[in-house]
């Protein structure tokens, strides 16, 4: 949970730039990629992602323009980062001029709970590094080159001349 927005800022800026990293990584033909018949395919993945940010944003009185809930994910990677930069860049203004350190406690009714605005930011940011986890497996599965997000990925290890720890 935030106890001010300028944590929930810093935090943002690193999550959302590797989220960001991560599905301009993505190509037309990996957004099919599933790691089961009953998965979502990576595609739906990050459109989840990009649909959560107005989603949750809304029920927490934040407008953050989305595609619609239903609405069928793009089959252009680059169209899916493009919607995603512009929601990951709404969610910060909004937060930024919308919000402040004193409204952080308030509580919310968010999926039938009672969730104080810092618990939402934090649930937007663990939610989204949970499907990004999620889609680093599918992607490497498409044969794409994975970034590193917490740490150097297993090409960029390689790139530093390094054999990447096993």
């Amino acid at each position: 949970m935030y106890r001010t927005v300028q944590d929930f800022i810093d935090d943002w800026q690193h999550e959302s730039a590797s989220t960001l990293k991560v599905m301009k990584a993505m190509s037309d033909s990996s957004l099919q990629q599933k790691v089961s018949s009953e998965g979502r395919t990576l595609g739906a993945l990050a459109w989840h992602i990009i649909h959560t940010l107005g989603e949750m944003g809304s029920k927490a009185g934040l407008n953050i323009d989305t595609p619609a809930e239903h609405a069928a994910p793009p089959i252009s990677a680059s169209v899916i980062a493009d919607a995603y930069e512009r929601a990951s860049q709404l969610l910060l203004h909004h937060v930024q001029t919308q919000w402040n350190d004193s409204m952080l406690p308030e509580v919310l009714e968010m999926y039938g709970e009672k969730w104080s605005r810092g618990a939402v930011l934090y649930a937007i940011i663990k939610h989204e590094a949970h499907h990004r986890g999620q889609m680093t497996v599918l992607m490497r599965q498409a044969h794409l080159k994975v970034p590193g997000v917490y740490g150097p990925s297993k090409e960029e290890w390689a790139a530093f001349g390094m054999k990447a720890p096993e």
